[in-house]
């Protein structure tokens, strides 16, 4: 594995989005409330062109909780 798609304890760093390889800008913070505890955080990551479209679908199912820049390697 190269190191542009993962960090040095092997997780990913591409955009989470389908077919996308690009490299992670943003990390998506979210849970789902009936499955998860309200302190529990899960993580999809983003590209920039991909980070509306991750967060809208997300946002509409009332998961997503936070969106912070994705700290580059």
């Amino acid at each position: 594995m190269s190191d542009d798609v993962n960090t040095d304890e092997g997780l990913p760093t591409v955009c989470s989005a389908r077919g996308c390889g690009q490299p992670a800008t943003w990390s998506l913070l979210w849970n789902n409330p009936k499955i998860h505890t309200p302190d529990r955080r899960k993580t999809w990551l983003a590209c920039d062109q991909h980070k509306v479209s991750l967060s809208d679908f997300l946002g509409a199912r009332s998961f997503l909780r936070e969106v912070e820049p994705f700290p580059q390697p």
